[in-house]
C-alpha cells in the first residue's frame, strides 16, 4: 500500500466516526504512522464493528483504541504475513440491525477478511450469525451473552471477552459468603443482563440463597427511583445489579443519592474502569468482577503493555475494553500467520487452541482459545472500587480466576460444532 492510498483508508475512517457522531476523542487514534509497504502489498482487512454512539459508546471507543494500537504496532513491526493491516471501523451504535447492516457495508465495499467488535451481546448473536452465513470469520470483542459460544455457537464465531457464567462465578463466592443469602436483581432488559441473572440465580439456589425481588430495567433508562424504592422495600442482603454502560452509571449514581449502598451491599457480574472513571466519589462503590486489569505487578509485560498504550493515547490507561481490541487484533493475526492463509476454514482452524502467548495475554495462566466452543479462557479479576481513588487506581483487585477454573465445561455449554 503506498503513503497515498494509506492516507485515504486514514481519513475513510475518520469520517466513519465523525458522521456516527459522538467521536469527538477518537479522531487521534485514527493517526496511525504510514508504513513503508510497496505499492502492490496487498492489506490484510478486518472490519471493526463497534458501538461509538449509544449507552455503550464509551466501551466501544476503548475497543476501538485498543484494536487501532495493535494495528499500529502490528505493522510497525512488519505487517501480517508481510503485508500491511487495515481495520476499517463502523459504528453499531449499540443495535443489533444496525451492526448487520455495517457488517454488509464492511464486505460489499471494503472487501474485508475478517470481522470483530460487538458490546451488545444482541448485536454479538446477529453479526455472529451473519458471519456464518457469509463464511466469515467473526471475533467478538466484547457481548458476553453464554449463548454466542453456547447453544448458539456457529463455526465460524470466537469470542475473547468471558461468558456470562465466567463473570458471575467469578465473585458469587465473595458476595454471597460475605454479604448473604437474600439477593435482588435489577438487571438491563436484554440478552446480556438476562443470562447474567439466570447465571447468578442458578448459583444462588445452588447455595441455598433465595431471590427476594427484582425487575427488568429497559436499555436507556435514566430515571431509576421506582425500582430502589423497591430495593428499600424488600430489604435484600445484596442488591445485584446488572446493567451496562452509561446506564449501569446512572444507577450508581442514584443508588447513592437514596443512601442504599449504606445499608445493603452493591455488587455485580462486570464493572468497567469506563464507568468508574464517570462515576463521581460518593458513588463509587460496591463488589463486582473486571474481566482484565492494568495494575499486575508480577505478571511479565503488563507494565510494559501499559506504558506504550498510555504514551500512544496521551496518558489513558488501558482499560478491560481496550485489552479486547488489542489482544483480538492479534489473535488473528497469530491465526493468519500460523494457517499461512486468509480462507476463513484454514484461519478457524488455526484459531482453535490459540494460545495467547504472554506478551500479548498480560494475565498469568494458560489463555487460550478453546477448540470445542471457541471461547477464549481468560482470567477474572474480582475486587472492590475504591471509592477515594484516583484515576487509574479504582479499583481493588482481591485476587485472579482462572478462565479454565470458572468456565462451564464444554459438555455444559450447548455447543455443538461440526467436526470433520
Amino acid at each position: 500500500m503506498n503513503k497515498e492510498d494509506w492516507n485515504e483508508q486514514v481519513q475513510m475512517d475518520r469520517r466513519t466516526l465523525i458522521k456516527a457522531g459522538g467521536a469527538a476523542g477518537l479522531a487521534a487514534l485514527l493517526g496511525t504512522q504510514v508504513p513503508s509497504w510497496g505499492a502492490s502489498e496487498t492489506p490484510v482487512k478486518i472490519g471493526l464493528i463497534d458501538p461509538i454512539t449509544s449507552t455503550f459508546a464509551a466501551l466501544g471507543q476503548s475497543e476501538i483504541k485498543g484494536a487501532k494500537f495493535a494495528e499500529a504496532e502490528i505493522n510497525k513491526a512488519g505487517g501480517v504475513m508481510g503485508r500491511p493491516l487495515q481495520i476499517f471501523v463502523e459504528d453499531s451504535a449499540g443495535n443489533p440491525g444496525t451492526a448487520v447492516d455495517k457488517a454488509s457495508r464492511l464486505l460489499s465495499q471494503n472487501k474485508v477478511d475478517f470481522l470483530m467488535g460487538t458490546v451488545n451481546s444482541a448485536a454479538s448473536l446477529a453479526v455472529s450469525q451473519f458471519a456464518n452465513r457469509h463464511d466469515k470469520l467473526f471475533v467478538c470483542t466484547g457481548g458476553h451473552v453464554d449463548s454466542l459460544t453456547g447453544k448458539e455457537c456457529k463455526t465460524t464465531t470466537f469470542r475473547t471477552c468471558s461468558t456470562t457464567w465466567m463473570l458471575t462465578a467469578g465473585d458469587f463466592e465473595t458476595l454471597y459468603k460475605k454479604f448473604g443469602k437474600k439477593w435482588y436483581f435489577l438487571t438491563t432488559d436484554y440478552a446480556f443482563g438476562q443470562s447474567e441473572q439466570a447465571d447468578y440465580t442458578t448459583q444462588l439456589k445452588k447455595a441455598g440463597g433465595s431471590v427476594v425481588g427484582g425487575a427488568l430495567v429497559p436499555v436507556g433508562a435514566t430515571d431509576f427511583s421506582s425500582y430502589l424504592i423497591d430495593v428499600k422495600a424488600k430489604s435484600p442482603d445484596v442488591l445485584c445489579l446488572l446493567l451496562a454502560g452509561n446506564d449501569q452509571v446512572n444507577c450508581m449514581k442514584q443508588i447513592a443519592q437514596f443512601g442504599i449502598n449504606k445499608d445493603i451491599a452493591v455488587g455485580g457480574a462486570l464493572f468497567e474502569l469506563e464507568q468508574a472513571q464517570a462515576l463521581p466519589e460518593a458513588a463509587r462503590y460496591g463488589w463486582w468482577t473486571m474481566e482484565w486489569y492494568w495494575n499486575q505487578p508480577n505478571t511479565p509485560h503488563v507494565a510494559d503493555f501499559v506504558k506504550r498504550y498510555a504514551a500512544a493515547n496521551k496518558g489513558e490507561y488501558p482499560t478491560a475494553r481496550a485489552w479486547f481490541g488489542f489482544a483480538t487484533t492479534h489473535a488473528i493475526r497469530l491465526a493468519v500467520e500460523k494457517a499461512k492463509s486468509l480462507e476463513t476454514a484454514k484461519v478457524v482452524k488455526a484459531m482453535e487452541g490459540l494460545v495467547l502467548p504472554p506478551e500479548i495475554a498480560l494475565q498469568p495462566g494458560n489463555v487460550f482459545y478453546r477448540p470445542q466452543d471457541h471461547q477464549l479462557m481468560l482470567g477474572m479479576f474480582p475486587g472492590h472500587v475504591i471509592q477515594t481513588g484516583k484515576y487509574p487506581n479504582l479499583f481493588d483487585v482481591s485476587g485472579i480466576v482462572p478462565g479454565e477454573k470458572i468456565a462451564l465445561p464444554p459438555s455444559e455449554t450447548g455447543c455443538v460444532l461440526p467436526r470433520a
